[in-house]
């Protein structure tokens, strides 16, 4: 009998939380979740970080152990059970810390959803993570090169990187400036996005689609930009 019982402990731990349940987790908790991988950000060590979305919501997925053979079959759409702790990190909210997941059947890739009138309100953080879409948005200035002039994008958020490295640019809307940013691990310099991030001027209204990071407020990871 008493197998019975921690075989029933156990699925009651391993219990999948929908997208509601995982919001209201506590933080350092151990959750279970299914999602589907919309996006591969890297793999690195025997560990993969995903951006991963289910109907309901998004789950950014950082270091999970992972094989290079199995992090080859998570193709976008791919339905993957996840556990882990849900952690906090600047404001992005994640499942880190020792993360394991497993494939199971089943696809999905979400829809873009226009989050562009949602800039600077409360409501924002609930699509975090999700693949959302900003529109008609002008590009600002991001710093100034060696020469003091202003340029429409930097390498690192400091201007101290080089070609291959992360881009980070502004975009504004109604009076207000946000960073955005071009992950080189999710998008590299062979992108499309990060050559159209490098052509971009000053003045440019630009249309974007990626996923609604975290960091230290909204610092959306951009994986597509169009100049209007």
């Amino acid at each position: 009998e008493s197998t019975e019982e921690s075989t029933a402990a156990e699925e009651a731990a391993g219990d999948v939380l929908s997208y509601a349940d995982y919001v209201a987790a506590d933080l350092d908790s151990e959750v279970t979740i299914e999602s589907y991988v919309q996006a591969k950000q890297s793999w690195w060590e025997d560990k993969a970080t995903l951006y991963t979305q289910d109907q309901d919501g998004a789950y950014f997925i950082y270091n999970a152990a992972c094989s290079e053979e199995d992090y080859a079959k998570l193709v976008p759409g791919t339905k993957i059970k996840v556990t882990g702790y849900k952690t906090e990190w600047s404001g992005e909210v994640e499942i880190a810390e020792g993360a394991t997941f497993e494939i199971e059947e089943g696809s999905y890739i979400a829809p873009v959803t226009d989050v562009t009138d949602l800039l600077g309100t409360d409501d924002l953080i609930n699509y975090q993570n999700q693949f959302v879409a900003f529109k008609g948005m002008t590009v600002e200035a991001a710093g100034q090169d060696a020469d003091g002039n202003d340029v429409a994008f930097l390498y690192n958020y400091d201007g101290s990187g080089e070609d291959g490295n992360d881009l980070y640019f502004n975009v504004s809307l109604n009076g207000q400036t946000y960073t955005f940013t071009v992950e080189s691990y999710l998008c590299d310099n062979t992108t499309d996005v990060y050559n159209a991030v490098k052509n971009l001027k000053i003045g440019d209204t630009v249309d974007m689609e990626g996923f609604l990071y975290w960091y230290e407020g909204v610092n959306p990871h951009i994986t597509s930009v169009t100049v209007k």
